[in-house]
């Protein structure tokens, strides 16, 4: 059973061109958690702070099973990428406009919680009815054909 957990508003919301998979450096349970499926990268987005790449808003639940320590749902994570990948991002990040969403949480077959992140350019609301229209004349012709 793989554990995948995605955030489908990004591409609604968004136009996501480069791509990239960072680790990320968890405490505790948090891996119990994301492996129970009980996470939520919804409202998620990533920055730099300095030279290190974090994810903010991150939603991680507390483990039922955890005990005394837990862990803060929402605290901030650091993303591990080599630093060919940072300075990529930092040189595109300059753009007005551009941000960095997460678009999926998974478990590699290492065993190790992973986060495919990507770098986004705000949509417009036409370009918004535009995304409805073009699912729903899709779905017609599924339905047709």
């Amino acid at each position: 059973m793989s554990i995948e957990i995605k955030n489908r508003k990004a591409a609604f919301s968004y136009f996501l061109t480069d791509s990239y998979t960072a680790g990320i450096q968890l405490q505790g349970t948090e891996i119990k958690s994301i492996r129970a499926g009980k996470a939520s990268i919804m409202e998620a987005y990533c920055r730099f702070q300095g030279d290190e790449f974090y994810v903010f808003n991150m939603h991680i639940e507390a483990y039922g099973n955890a005990g005394y320590v837990t862990h803060e749902p929402r605290r901030i994570r650091k993303l591990l990428m080599k630093r060919t990948e940072l300075t990529k991002l930092q040189r595109k990040l300059r753009d007005v406009g551009v941000t960095v969403v997460p678009t999926r949480l998974f478990i590699a077959k290492s065993g190790y919680a992973k986060m495919e992140i990507a770098i986004a350019k705000g949509k417009k609301l036409v370009d918004k009815r535009n995304t409805i229209k073009d699912r729903d004349q899709a779905r017609d012709l599924e339905r047709r054909g």
